[in-house]
């Protein structure tokens, strides 16, 4: 319950163990390669789940870093973090002092995301990052608010001819787009 971001926090066994439970989650898709973030926690859970898939890593991307929360990073609720919020402050920033701008962190995502589309066209590629930049990253896309995204949770995205669609969040299937509010493609044209 402390915030980690882009500190090189290694993999506990907590998180091994839901890096083993994803495989299972994502064992009935066909996948081609995996990419992760290059923080040792991300990298052992692509390892995981490559090992139990018969897969390859292929890139450690640093661009799918977690977000830099600066002087908040190690830090869990309490007196010593609230005094880093910038009461009333701009939410660009996630509301504390120093930390990336969260447009910047939604716009490394992004770029990663149209480089493998455009580069690997077709491939099914599992990405394995940081909850926050996933988060902000599919915000970006989708253009839709996106809850917190759990630890080793499975999310499908899709780049298509119409823009980006979103099938699983947090390992729960979605509904087609148009079947609910809110359930819905989001042209991207700058793919």
């Amino acid at each position: 319950m402390r915030i980690q971001g882009r500190s090189d926090i290694p993999l506990n066994d907590t998180g091994r163990g839901q890096a083993v439970d994803a495989v299972g989650a994502l064992s009935p898709y066909d996948w081609d390669f995996l990419v992760s973030s290059p923080l040792s926690r991300a990298a052992e859970t692509a390892d995981l789940i490559a090992d139990g898939l018969g897969l390859t890593v292929t890139q450690r991307i640093p661009s799918l870093v977690e977000r830099d929360y600066g002087l908040a990073e190690g830090l869990g609720a309490g007196a010593e973090l609230e005094a880093l919020r910038e009461p009333g402050g701009p939410t660009g920033n996630g509301g504390f002092r120093g930390a990336e701008p969260e447009d910047d962190v939604a716009d490394r995502g992004v770029d990663v995301l149209r480089m493998l589309a455009r580069d690997y066209p077709g491939a099914r590629i599992i990405v394995v990052s940081h909850g926050t930049l996933i988060r902000l990253s599919l915000i970006r896309i989708l253009d839709r608010a996106i809850p917190t995204i759990a630890n080793a949770a499975l999310t499908v995205a899709r780049s298509g001819p119409d823009g980006w669609t979103l099938d699983v969040l947090n390992g729960e299937l979605l509904e087609p787009a148009g079947a609910r509010p809110g359930g819905r493609a989001c042209r991207d044209p700058a793919r």
